[in-house]
This record gives C-alpha cells, sequence and structure tokens, in this order.
C-alpha cells in the first residue's frame, strides 16, 4: 500500500517515513502543503497523513482543492491537541479521521489501516480465502493455520489483490501502489513475486488475466 505524508516538521516527517516504512507501506513525502497538493492530484496514494499547519499552503486547503479535484483516498489529519475546531473543520472538509499531536505511532498505523480497509468496503481485518488467511491489522498471512512468512514485496502485492478480489488489477497499478515514487520501478518484479506468492499459499489463489494483470477470487 502506498501513503502520501505531508509533514513540514523533518522530525516527525522522518519518524513517520520509518515507522511506516517499516510497517510494510510505500511513503512518499511532501514538505509543503502547494507539494502534498500536486502529488496527491496526480499519483495514485491508498492514504494520506495530512498536516493541517503546513507552509505554502495549509492542510484544509490542501483537502479541500482534493475533494473538489475527485479525489477520493482516505485522509487521516494532523492536529493540535486541543484545537476541536480544527477536528470539525477537517471532517467538514472531507477528511476521514484525525488525530492530535503529540500520538503514538501504532494508533496512527492501526488508523490507516482500519481507514484503507473501508475504503475497499472491507469492515474486518481478516481477510479469508480457502485455507487462506490475511490479517490486514497484524500484516500477518497464514495457510490452514501455519504463519506463512512474505516479504514486504509480496505481503503488499497480496493484501492489495485481496483487498480488490474479484476483479483484474493491471501491473500498472500493482506497480503505482506497491512502490513509492523514488523507487526503482520495475513491473517484471511483480511476476516473480506472483510466482512466489503462488509457491507460498498454493497454485489457485492468484489468477492471471492474459491482458489484464492479475486476479484474486473473492472469499466465499
Amino acid at each position: 500500500m502506498r501513503l502520501l505524508v505531508v509533514e513540514d516538521t523533518a522530525d516527525l516527517a522522518a519518524q513517520l517515513r520509518s515507522a511506516l516504512t517499516e510497517a510494510g507501506f510505500a511513503v512518499d513525502h511532501a514538505a509543503d502543503g502547494e507539494e502534498g497538493l500536486h502529488l496527491g492530484l496526480t499519483e495514485p496514494y491508498d492514504a494520506v497523513v495530512l498536516d493541517i499547519g503546513l507552509p505554502r499552503m495549509d492542510g484544509l486547503s490542501v483537502l479541500r482543492r482534493w475533494r473538489a479535484d475527485d479525489k477520493r483516498m482516505p485522509v487521516l489529519l494532523l492536529t493540535a491537541r486541543d484545537s476541536w475546531t480544527e477536528k470539525v473543520e477537517g471532517l467538514n472538509a472531507g477528511a476521514d479521521d484525525y488525530l492530535a499531536k503529540p500520538f503514538v505511532m501504532a494508533e496512527l498505523i492501526a488508523r490507516l489501516n482500519a481507514l484503507i480497509r473501508r475504503a475497499s468496503g472491507v469492515a474486518k481485518p481478516e481477510l479469508a480465502f480457502g485455507e487462506v488467511r490475511i490479517d490486514t491489522a497484524a500484516r500477518t498471512v497464514t495457510r490452514a493455520g501455519m504463519p506463512v512468512r512474505l516479504t514486504a514485496l509480496e505481503y503488499g502485492m497480496l493484501a492489495y489483490l485481496a483487498l480488490n478480489s474479484g476483479r483484474p488489477v493491471s501491473k500498472t497499478e500493482l506497480t503505482e501502489h506497491l512502490y513509492a515514487q523514488d523507487f526503482d520501478r520495475d513491473s517484471n518484479t511483480l511476476e516473480v513475486i506472483a510466482a512466489r506468492l503462488r509457491r507460498k499459499l498454493g497454485d489457485g489463489l492468484i489468477d492471471t488475466i492474459r491482458g489484464q494483470g492479475y486476479r484474486m477470487v473473492p472469499a466465499a
């Protein structure tokens, strides 16, 4: 899953990028509102962490512009602890959730995972595909009750296909959602990852749709 972090405080931005990358996300960063606005308008993100107090353009103005342009990615606002007016204005502007500073990183990650699930129409954190279980909260996978070790990219591809089960997902779409902007992207790598997932989880889980990409069959 690919995230955008729009935060101008260098230390906090570095902490967010490090923690979210360690949690398995591909992370892009913008240090001001104008850059964040541009990235949100031109890149496909699964969720955004958006600070309200930004240079060049404040976070609420950025959010309003995104929504006016029909950008529907979930947005988690970072607000001042005691500013209830910011929280109300943010929700009215189209934010999906908010978190007051200072915050616990584990809570932010949990909220982002919940927002991504909700945007995909998934209510519960565990997804079932036959004997394969994917826990999107703990980011763990089991097969027939036994844990399966996956790399970050393997899990990312599996989770994205699972959250979009039932429809073909092109290699281009997968590439856009699995890699950060500054990553050396190679769509051929996806074939290797798909082969590894089939070897670890069984051949019937991920279908190759010729000329379209990959698809997972919806859970029963």
